[in-house]
Parts: C-alpha cells; structure tokens; sequence
C-alpha cells in the first residue's frame, strides 16, 4: 500500500489560475504523497491528456496517481487507482475490469458504508466530510472525529479522512485514526502550493509520531 498520509485532490475551480499540473508539480515539492485527479469539467479527452501529464510528472518519484470516478480514464493513463463513491460502479464490477492491477479506494459517509467496502474488496477507505466542506455540497452530514474514530474501530483497512481539513486540524484526525488526510483548498487554493503542503506534511508526519 503506498503512503497515503498527504493526499491531494486537484480541482480547477479553486486553482487561482494555476495549471492542474503545475498545482501537482508544486504539492509534490512540498511532500504530497498521493494525488487523486478529480475532475467534473471538461470533456474525456482533455481529462486523459491532463492525467497523462500528471502521470508523466509522477513518474519515477513513487507517489500513486489516483483517478477519481472514472475507470475508463484511469486505465487509458495506466494510473495506479480509482476512487469511487456510493453511486459509482460497484467495487465487484469495477474490480472485474481493472483486476489487480489498480487500487480500489470508497468513499463513505458512514460506519456502514466503510464495512461494506472492507467486506467488498476495497484497497482503502476515504471517509467523507470529516467536516463541513465548501468543495462539495452533496455530502452527507459531517462525521467529526468521533465518526472518524467510530470507522477506525470498525475496520482494519487504511482510512483518508476528507472535507474541511487543514493546517488546524489535520492532526487531530490523525490522532482520531486516519492513516492520512485528503486535502483539496488547502493545497490547490493556496498561494503557494507547495509551502502549503510542506506545512502539512510536516503536521501530519508530528502527529503520526507521537501516535
């Protein structure tokens, strides 16, 4: 399983100009460990292109590519993952087509939803919102870091924690029991990227610690 501690999603909107690959070449900079493409504008060509310069740039410094939603992309780019919601593709399904050879990682809401990933064969669990987010409004209510801790108890799987983390409180979702935590503003909407994720990592690597 690769290092999933500084997990980033990209999105265009909140780029303040910025090229996707450019946001990505800056996280990594600053210690991003994981990065998840996720993008809802566009069309499928230019989603290929954009992941294939992504994949491009990752080459060679051992940090996944994550594709989020769609597997057809993912496999186009030979990326190292798909991420799925509850409304995807069923993990059975989608384990069927890309077999092996790429990570499955669920989103869920709920402890329920975070079992029924485990028991379906999902890599790893990104539990979402942790807290309310901005980047997304069709989420269910935030879980807390009692929900957060709640999960952890429930699975054995790793877990990203998602929605509403940054520099003040990245910690203590490690502390309640991520593996790492899934950022999207706090890194893309920075104003210097990679400074942003170098704070982060340098919290989350502390607390991590002395866990």
């Amino acid at each position: 399983m690769p290092d999933l501690s500084l997990y980033l999603v990209t999105d265009r909107g909140l780029s303040k100009g910025w090229a996707t690959v450019d946001i990505v070449r800056a996280a990594v900079a600053g210690g991003v460990t994981c990065v998840q493409l996720r993008e809802k504008l566009g069309t499928t060509r230019e989603f290929v292109a954009e992941a294939r310069a992504v994949r491009k740039l990752l080459h060679g410094t051992g940090i996944p590519l994550v594709i989020n939603d769609r597997i057809d992309v993912a496999l186009a780019v030979g990326a190292d993952a798909v991420h799925l919601g509850q409304s995807d593709m069923l993990i059975q399904d989608a384990r069927r087509i890309v077999g092996k050879s790429m990570l499955i990682g669920i989103s869920a809401g709920c402890v329920e939803d975070a079992v029924r990933a485990q028991a379906e064969g999902a890599d790893y669990v990104g539990i979402s919102p942790v807290f309310a987010t901005p980047t997304k409004t069709d989420t269910a209510p935030p879980l807390g870091l009692a929900g957060v801790s709640a999960i952890r108890a429930a699975v054995s799987i790793p877990l990203v924690g998602i929605g509403g983390i940054g520099i003040g409180n990245a910690a203590d979702v490690i502390r309640a029991g991520c593996d790492g935590v899934a950022v999207v503003s706090a890194i893309v909407g920075a104003l210097c990227p990679e400074t942003a994720a170098a704070d982060l990592r340098t919290i989350i690597r502390a607390a991590k610690e002395r866990a």
